[in-house]
């Protein structure tokens, strides 16, 4: 029997695109949602104890007016979170040799996680559900030798049967001998497979610039059209949350670097970021001091690995009216989604914090990042501890989950 979901579409008025809003299934926290190529959802929620609860898959094929029966993405008992909003579970599409849709999840493990990383630290927990199977394998924890992660993790997925699980965790893993010397000491950890998942290469440190981490903001990686993005937050010098973007067009091999937004903070942002695939590479959003903004991945035509790379075009901002008075500053969390005419959705919430709820906002753009007169809106109801995700259909119309 399918689940139903409360779903409002909103109609653009210069480009007829449509925007559907759909509320989680079951009051579920932290959406994440994606498209594949036929129109299909596919959905990863979060339901339990924000400190230790459990995660949950579905799909639907009528842009989220209704939903598959969920099944459980991990196999042990709370061991996935939510408090916070940077530390839930992530999703990425890939294929298998045969061509079918690979479900691939992976989110940072709870307190009481069964599966443990190396001395028993948190894990970087993974699990995938193949097309054609009925259950998600029992998760795995795939750092080998650097723990000390926190702040969540991210991964991304190909259509080579190529995935990344990416992390940020000391440069020197603390033991008896050494400690956990603070931010400015982290580094980005990768873990590669090139199979599908099942199984994944010893770490890798991605770039080796001295940026430090931001040990409790998010991440996000992105593959598409050759390209790896991975998004973190620095921590250099205690104060410097800088926004960095790192690509590779050698499957994870390599990465160059850029700092793509600056924030100076002496304190914790929990920040959150996202990608998309769009026309020619890729484009992301992030935080940006009380605002969110988007721009477009430089040089899907530059050299493998050029210096340029990593830099972002210009960035975009939503148009701020009289009426947003009273949640300016209040942006965080946002989503972005691109369709086949290039048009880009922005998505993020409003009014959120430390154990409070708040609302949804979004903005649509033309394919040049003009913002589309008309084609906005808001939607009260976000609950605490929970974020919004976008994605792009088929069909050009977008769906967004909150």
């Amino acid at each position: 029997m399918a689940i139903r979901s409360l779903l409002l579409a909103f109609v653009s008025i210069t480009q007829n695109t449509v925007v559907h809003l759909v509320r989680a299934p079951d009051d579920a926290l932290q959406p994440q949602v994606a498209a594949d190529a036929s129109g299909t959802l596919h959905l990863v929620t979060f339901r339990g104890e924000p400190t230790g609860g459990d995660l949950y898959y579905a799909r639907s094929s009528d842009c989220g007016a209704t939903f598959t029966p969920p099944i459980r993405v991990n196999r042990d008992d709370g061991d996935a979170m939510a408090i916070g909003n940077i530390r839930g579970a992530q999703l990425a599409l890939g294929k298998s040799r045969d061509g079918s849709t690979t479900v691939h999840v992976a989110w940072m493990g709870a307190a009481k996680s069964r599966v443990r990383g190396p001395k028993n630290a948190t894990p970087m927990l993974y699990s995938r559900l193949v097309d054609g199977l009925a259950a998600f394998e029992p998760e795995r924890n795939v750092i080998t030798t650097h723990p000390g992660l926190d702040g969540g993790g991210t991964l991304a997925a190909d259509d080579s049967g190529h995935v990344w699980v990416a992390w940020q965790a000391p440069l020197v893993p603390p033991g008896p001998r050494t400690s956990d010397e603070g931010e400015a000491k982290r580094t980005v950890w990768i873990a590669a497979s090139s199979d599908g998942g099942a199984k994944f290469a010893a770490e890798t440190r991605a770039w080796n610039e001295p940026t430090g981490a931001c040990a409790c903001c998010g991440m996000r990686a992105f593959a598409a059209d050759g390209e790896l993005v991975v998004l973190y937050r620095a921590a250099a010098k205690g104060v410097d949350r800088d926004l960095y973007a790192l690509v590779s067009r050698d499957l994870g091999k390599s990465f160059v670097g850029s700092r793509a937004d600056e924030w100076r903070a002496n304190q914790c942002v929990m920040s959150t970021s996202a990608a998309a695939a769009a026309p020619g590479g890729v484009v992301v959003a992030w935080e940006d001091e009380g605002e969110v903004a988007w721009a477009k991945v430089g040089g899907g035509t530059l050299p493998s690995n050029a210096a340029d790379g990593a830099k972002l075009g210009k960035a975009i901002r939503p148009p701020v009216a009289k009426s947003d008075a009273a949640t300016l500053g209040t942006r965080k969390h946002p989503s972005i989604a691109v369709n086949a005419m290039g048009e880009v959705l922005l998505a993020w919430t409003e009014g959120m914090g430390w154990e409070r709820g708040g609302s949804l906002a979004w903005q649509l753009f033309t394919a040049d990042g003009k913002p589309i007169e008309g084609a906005s809106g808001r939607a009260d109801g976000v609950p605490a501890w929970s974020l919004v995700s976008a994605a792009a259909r088929s069909d050009g119309s977008f769906v967004i989950v909150y």
